[in-house]
């Protein structure tokens, strides 16, 4: 199980709750400090004080005040308005974590909600009743309005969820866990919807797979240095360390880890002086991935314990202020640098790929074919690579430069934070198919050179991958190679 604090949330938690179905209880403490803002803000109702989102209207309507017996119908309304999203729906895995990452947020206690609604919140992670969400509308600014507004429907009895692997009306799996529907009232509705949580849960889970990809890419790597008989004098340890960034280092290490006892790797000026950039510049450029990595993690994990609504509720109510927590800048920019940095796994691999199946760049059969001429081989793998890296260049372009004012003029610059995270995700999706067809060139390669001669390590890569893709003995329907083994990467563990 699983305690939220508001404070402590990490990766190795979501994981659990995620992917291993841990339920999740609050923290008595945190609990303790909900209560204490939830009565400031009925202190705030009861004595009429003019408090954004409380007692007044919303973004432009921000100077409206609002009556007291009409709070409740505020709220109500605030959620229903919004709920304008759009396209297909999030993934469910990442419906649930939208849900973890809210209720997390609201255990801060700057928020103003009742218990009730945090329990309620436990409640749809718990029994796994999870919001569908559509993907298209948010600006990423002022919260994830559009998505959150529909996660809040949830709670209302509105909208549709993922339940016992079918898609039904909200009302229904509430029915059926014994659930009742609650009344949104006074700061609640804003409390639900101003937060970037959207963004965030589509990028906890890009990040988690662009991380294991990351891995995989480098065994890969290794297996393709076989494949051309690769010079491992540029992953002596040296080189890296004169340099001096230690993620360069580390992939150095590992290409060093999976090759050793390789009798297919060269050394320098016994076959050729120097490789392409591609294989000697691996630890370079997948290290500055690396790099990239860190400093997205670092991101979400502060994001992930971050009080993003408005206002904010301190000092148990005797300073109520309205700021710009909502604002997804950090996320967006992180996010953009997540999708250029996956590009760059795919952009390193679609040029090996070449390499593997270009006969004017090695010694194998030319596009890796059994009968060249006769049978084509791997020569439209590569167009497939190249169309995807392609795709991804366009997707790499940063969502975070982009802003439209929106309410009048009133939020004036918003970060299209959750549009970056949709294509770092759609970018992490596409890698993973490129690295897919370099493992399928890069296994014929060094069955072609020799499996006798690979190393222990890439030699057990190839046999667990000649199990979800055969050795090519003629043309088939590649792409149905492909698929697989990208769903086998997609479920295999990072380093295999």
């Amino acid at each position: 199980m699983v305690v939220l604090t508001g404070d402590s949330l990490r990766f190795s938690e979501i994981r659990k709750v995620l992917f291993e179905g841990e339920t999740v209880i609050a923290s008595d403490k945190s609990m303790d400090d909900v209560k204490r803002s939830r009565k400031a803000v009925e202190d705030i109702v009861e004595k009429e004080r003019v408090i954004y989102g409380i007692t007044t209207g919303f973004g432009k309507f921000s100077d409206v005040l609002i009556q007291k017996e009409d709070v409740k119908k505020l709220q109500k309304n605030l959620i229903y308005s919004h709920a304008c999203g759009v396209g297909d729906p999030f993934p469910e895995i990442v419906s649930r974590a939208m849900l973890l990452l809210r209720t997390n947020a609201l255990l801060k206690g700057y928020s103003g909600v009742r218990p009730l609604l945090i329990n309620r919140l436990i409640e749809l992670l718990n029994k796994r009743i999870h919001p569908v969400i559509p993907q298209q509308g948010s600006l990423g600014a002022s919260g994830d309005l559009a998505p959150l507004s529909h996660l809040a429907l949830v709670l209302l009895g509105e909208g549709d969820v993922f339940y016992k692997k079918q898609t039904i009306p909200a009302d229904t799996a509430l029915k059926k866990e014994g659930i009742l529907p609650i009344i949104l009232t006074a700061k609640e509705g804003l409390a639900l919807i101003n937060g970037t949580q959207a963004m965030t849960a589509m990028g906890i889970i890009a990040y988690l797979k662009a991380e294991k990809l990351a891995y995989q890419s480098e065994i890969i790597a290794a297996l393709t240095m076989e494949g051309l008989r690769g010079i491992i004098d540029a992953f002596d340890e040296d080189i890296h360390l004169a340099r001096g960034y230690s993620e360069q280092i580390e992939v150095a290490k590992r290409i060093r880890h999976y090759l050793k006892g390789s009798h297919l790797t060269t050394r320098q000026g016994e076959l050729r002086v120097q490789d392409a950039y591609s294989l000697r510049c691996i630890p370079q450029v997948h290290g500055a991935t690396w790099q990239t990595l860190h400093y997205v993690k670092d991101k979400l994990e502060i994001e992930m314990n971050a009080a993003t609504d408005n206002p904010l509720i301190f000092d148990n109510g005797r300073k109520v202020i309205s700021g710009g927590n909502f604002h997804g800048q950090p996320i967006a920019l992180a996010l953009d640098f997540l999708g250029i940095a996956a590009e760059e796994l795919a952009n390193m691999s679609e040029r090996r790929i070449e390499r593997l199946v270009n006969p004017q760049l090695n010694d194998l059969p030319p596009f890796l074919s059994p009968e060249p001429g006769l049978q084509s081989g791997a020569m439209i793998m590569q167009y497939t690579a190249a169309s995807l890296v392609s795709e991804n260049k366009t997707l790499a372009h940063p969502a975070s430069v982009d802003s439209i004012p929106s309410s009048a003029n009133q939020e004036d610059h918003v970060s299209m934070g959750t549009i970056a995270a949709r294509h770092a995700a759609k970018i992490i999706e596409n890698a993973t198919r490129v690295l897919a067809i370099e493992a399928i060139c890069s296994m014929q390669a060094a069955e072609y050179q020799g499996k006798d001669k690979m190393a222990p390590k890439t030699r057990t890569f190839l046999e667990k991958g000649r199990a979800v893709v055969p050795f090519i003995t003629a043309d088939r329907m590649f792409y149905k190679d492909i698929e697989a083994m990208y769903r086998w990467l997609k479920k295999s563990t990072a380093e295999f």
